[in-house]
């Protein structure tokens, strides 16, 4: 890892905490100037994943939800690197969980937990769960190419008690905690796109073909987990709600593909009440089914 770049982003993060978020917002403000109107970053990508998932809004339409879109993006960038510094009073109150208690009833109980969230709001936020219960919370995550912004993130997600864990050693942790009888909640972001050789299934999601991900739906009836999703909304700038909603109390029980595809179903809802706080700069449909 080049240390001066980490500690280049360290001290800008030490910074930011001279001054609360609110200022931090006029940064994220000229940020989006930059962003959406000069550097034009990803302006295609979002411009066709709005057109495709949207064909009965106008263009003008489509293009305040784009600008929207880009506006929250900027925002959760300046949150982000605040959350690196945050104090535990302010983390705790980053994101207000309206039922944790229908989470930790499950984890009381010896029983597994799996979130299945999107990419929607500002996931990195989620991770301070551990201010909320006294059990091992896993943010599931895959591994960076840098290794700057691997540390960093690592840091960033475990500095208030949870205990981020990769992607690949996922299935063995969890199997082991079940085995020994360790309660724990993990959470999975499980909207990214499969790599083209390991897509299993297609759901139709905002009006596309769509591969899904279904480590999480794998891993959580092997080990017969309690499955919720992860249901937030923007409640103001700085402030998110999140509330837990089940999908199965027993995963094990569920034929193949249903949890994925509820919880597919469950975030185009979301989606669709309030478009611009999904991540629409990422390419969910660079594979199409016809080409498999």
């Amino acid at each position: 890892m080049k240390k001066g770049g980490y500690l280049i982003l360290k001290g800008l993060t030490w910074l930011m905490q001279l001054f609360p978020l609110r200022v931090h917002y006029c940064t994220s403000d000229l940020i989006y100037l930059v962003t959406y109107y000069i550097l034009r970053y990803r302006r295609a990508v979002v411009e066709n994943n709005l057109a495709n998932s949207f064909p009965d809004k106008t263009t003008r339409e489509r293009d305040l939800i784009a600008r929207k879109f880009y506006k929250h993006l900027c925002d959760t960038l300046v949150e982000t690197l605040y959350f690196d510094r945050i104090s535990i009073e302010a983390g705790k109150k980053a994101v207000f969980y309206t039922n944790a208690d229908d989470i930790n009833k499950y984890l009381d109980q010896g029983r597994q937990v799996i979130v299945i969230a999107g990419h929607y709001n500002n996931w990195e936020w989620f991770s301070n769960w551990s201010l909320y219960s006294k059990h091992r919370f896993y943010p599931i995550y895959k591994k960076l190419k840098s290794d700057i912004f691997e540390h960093f993130y690592f840091n960033l997600r475990s500095r208030l008690g949870a205990m981020p864990l990769e992607r690949g050693d996922a299935v063995r942790q969890l199997i082991s905690d079940h085995q020994k009888g360790i309660p724990s909640m993990s959470a999975f972001i499980f909207d990214q796109t499969p790599r083209i050789y390991e897509i299993q299934h297609w759901v139709t999601f905002l009006n596309q073909d769509t591969p899904v991900i279904l480590g999480a739906e794998k891993i959580a009836q092997k080990i017969d987990a309690v499955v919720f999703f992860s249901d937030s909304r923007k409640v103001k700038r700085g402030a998110y709600e999140l509330e837990y909603v089940l999908v199965t109390e027993h995963a094990a029980k569920c034929e193949k593909f249903e949890i994925t595809e509820k919880c597919m179903q469950m975030l185009e809802k979301q989606i669709i009440a309030n478009p611009e706080f999904w991540l629409w700069s990422h390419k969910k449909w660079k594979h199409k089914r016809t080409a498999i």
